[in-house]
């Protein structure tokens, strides 16, 4: 079951794709946008991470501030070439297992499509906006800009 509105984000541990161990917790008090996509590569999913590039400077200019995460099943190491690949400016995380997708209750569809759906999370990481972009790309971005406003992050 996806997290709904109003549910908080549980904590977890995440290696980056610098190899670098991540925790949820480690941005308590700020907003964030954690994103969850099928594969690196893939031309739905690059589509979806280069519309959060070129909208990363407007996240960290908000007041207050955006983090933007990117979570995926990719090892560390393939990680790490799509992040140098796209020149893309926020964290990518391994999740091999999908224990946080999971977690988020991030579906798979017809048993092989890991769906691509993203969560706005307040300060105290309670979930502010759900969005499923499987067949959308170009248009979460502005949907979750929407979202945060109505949030009052301006």
């Amino acid at each position: 079951m996806t997290l709904k509105i109003g549910e908080e984000a549980g904590e977890f541990e995440l290696m980056t794709s610098e190899g670098a161990e991540f925790r949820l917790s480690d941005l308590d008090g700020q907003w964030k946008i954690v994103f969850f996509y099928a594969k690196s590569g893939s031309p739905t999913c690059k589509r979806g991470c280069l519309n959060f590039k070129e909208q990363y400077d407007l996240f960290r200019s908000l007041t207050p501030p955006v983090e933007v995460i990117g979570i995926s099943d990719d090892s560390v190491s393939r990680h790490m070439e799509f992040k140098k690949e796209l020149g893309l400016p926020f964290t990518l995380l391994s999740d091999p297992e999908r224990k946080i997708a999971e977690q988020f209750g991030v579906p798979v569809h017809l048993g092989l499509f890991p769906a691509k759906s993203s969560f706005v999370l307040g300060p105290d990481n309670t979930v502010h906006h759900v969005y499923d972009w499987l067949f959308r790309p170009r248009k979460h971005v502005a949907k979750i800009i929407s979202a945060l406003s109505e949030s009052g992050v301006a």
